[in-house]
């Protein structure tokens, strides 16, 4: 077991991959053999990601705030508090705030070291970020998942 300070500055996110203005905390990878990664972001109002696709996929989960999710060619999805996005394995997608709210997320994926990491693609325009979302379904596990175990804690 290894107990992670939580770290008391964040960095600002880079522009090349980011619209707005976005921080991103630090970088955790579980000890091997796993290749769990995760680090929390925190979006102002109407900053998000380009799109972007990660070769095993990624989990999401909002933490405060308000926030917006699209994967290419769907419809865009507002997501609050508490939920959770899970991306498919190479799928296209983006991820921030809505246009007047503050999101936090926390994202969780797998990562090879040595094979590819995030696949950065162009930056989300203002008329794709401006689509009115749609409301969002939840989603039941069905049979083309593995049923969560309870905790074991």
């Amino acid at each position: 077991m290894e107990v992670i300070r939580a770290p008391s500055t964040s960095r600002p996110a880079p522009q090349q991959r980011y619209s707005g203005i976005a921080w991103i905390g630090r970088d955790v990878t579980a000890m091997e053999p796993s290749r769990l990664a995760t680090f929390h972001a925190q979006f102002n109002p109407g900053a998000r990601t380009a799109w972007h696709r990660c070769p095993f996929g990624r989990v999401l989960h909002v933490l405060h705030g308000i926030g917006r999710v699209q994967r290419r060619g769907g419809p865009v999805h507002e997501v609050r508090a508490g939920d959770t996005i899970v991306v498919a394995a190479g799928e296209w997608h983006w991820h921030g705030a809505a246009p007047t709210t503050f999101v936090a997320m926390v994202s969780t994926q797998e990562r090879d070291p040595d094979g590819p990491g995030t696949e950065w693609g162009e930056q989300v325009t203002d008329a794709e970020f401006e689509r009115p979302p749609r409301a969002t379904a939840i989603r039941l596990p069905d049979e083309d998942r593995v049923a969560s175990r309870e905790p074991g804690w």
